[in-house]
């Protein structure tokens, strides 16, 4: 699997909920010889993963055995994560690599670089997630062929970047390199400005329904599709926004800028600036990777959990077409954060898609329908 060898290595986590439960499970799965242990407060999520040997040692606080470790992931919010530098910075093993999996990078190099801490950071962050939470929604299918985002610090070797890399690569997952900044910049533009839009344009609708509830009743596929990711946890939004508030507040800014100008076309009857805003949006759209899965229409598309072993999606298509279910699309999802499934299958209609999901189901598959 890796030139690496990562038999013997101890990883300890602080904060074992989703995302830190996930990547748990899924090194424990690759590397069954690993050693994990944890600090969460949740003791449920500590018995559970104790329980089901994915946690070799589990405590509520910090213990001294806990930096006796060769990875460190940081995996609560980012306000605890950072509470806890100092303290890392006066019992981190020489060598030991420091790492989170946070969606905002700029305050916590910062707060790397006041521990003196750069020699160990890289600053991770799976593209993977749901709008559930907790150890109890943790899977280590839920990384499988995702984008991790990784920020090293300039203080790093190469070697030790090139061989976390390969560490993360064995959860299934797909590496990128990149600045701090640019991070902070593309989840801005991705993932951050969407939740915000997303989040105002539910709570415009709600303070614009009528006391029948008109709007909320005929709300279809389309609104709740653009509109999902304003389940999310407030809280944590709260934190990004928060973190990420100045590349948010441009994006913002260009954002409104943008949607005024379509209002002047618009109190203009300017049908052809009209057509082409739509045509541009469209095209661009068209052009994305099969596996980011559209908001704007409302796809005939199921999301499934497969393992990632050689001719998972070939069975998978296999057992469709046995069943005379024709597939309109299918393809890995790539970057799935807030979405759950590994697999993204199209259907032409969505009778077709609700069968599809039926036969899986009968085949033990876990499938996510879009509602």
């Amino acid at each position: 699997m890796t030139e690496y060898d990562f038999s013997n290595i101890k990883c300890s986590f602080f904060g074992l909920g989703l995302i830190g439960g996930s990547v748990a499970l899924a090194l424990k799965n690759s590397l069954p010889d690993i050693t994990i242990q944890a600090v969460d407060k949740d003791e449920n999520s500590l018995s559970a993963a104790l329980s089901e040997g994915i946690i070799a040692k589990g405590e509520a606080q910090l213990y001294p055995a806990f930096f006796d470790c060769d990875y460190l992931f940081l995996c609560a919010p980012v306000s605890e994560n950072d509470a806890l530098l100092e303290q890392i910075a006066e019992k981190i093993k020489e060598g030991c690599i420091l790492t989170d999996v946070g969606s905002v990078k700029n305050t916590t190099c910062k707060a790397i670089e006041k521990a003196g801490l750069q020699k160990h950071f890289i600053g991770g962050h799976p593209m993977a997630g749901s709008e559930k939470t907790g150890f109890q929604n943790a899977s280590a299918g839920l990384l499988e062929n995702a984008y991790y985002i990784l920020t090293p610090s300039p203080e790093v070797s190469d070697a030790a970047a090139d061989r976390f890399a390969a560490l993360i690569r064995c959860c299934g997952v797909i590496p990128l390199i990149m600045s701090p900044e640019k991070h902070d910049y593309v989840t801005g533009g991705i993932s951050h400005l969407p939740h915000i839009i997303s989040a105002a344009l539910v709570n415009f609708v709600k303070t614009h329904d009528d006391d029948a509830g008109l709007m909320k009743q005929v709300a279809a596929g389309g609104f709740r599709d653009i509109t999902r990711i304003s389940s999310s946890s407030p809280q944590m939004w709260q934190a990004i926004c928060m973190t990420n508030t100045d590349v948010i507040i441009s994006m913002l800014t260009d954002y409104i800028r943008g949607l005024e100008e379509i209002k002047e076309k618009l109190t203009a009857r300017d049908s052809e600036i009209l057509y082409r805003f739509f045509d541009s949006a469209k095209e661009y759209r068209d052009s994305f990777q099969l596996a980011d899965a559209g908001p704007i229409k409302k796809a005939c598309a199921l999301f499934v959990d497969i393992p990632d072993v050689p001719g998972s999606i070939a069975q998978t298509a296999t057992i469709l077409a046995e069943h005379d279910l024709s597939l309109k699309n299918i393809g890995i999802m790539n970057s799935r954060e807030f979405q759950e499934g590994a697999l993204r299958i199209e259907f032409y209609d969505e009778a077709t898609a609700l069968q599809a999901a039926d036969v899986l189901r009968d085949h033990n598959y876990k499938i996510f329908v879009r509602e």
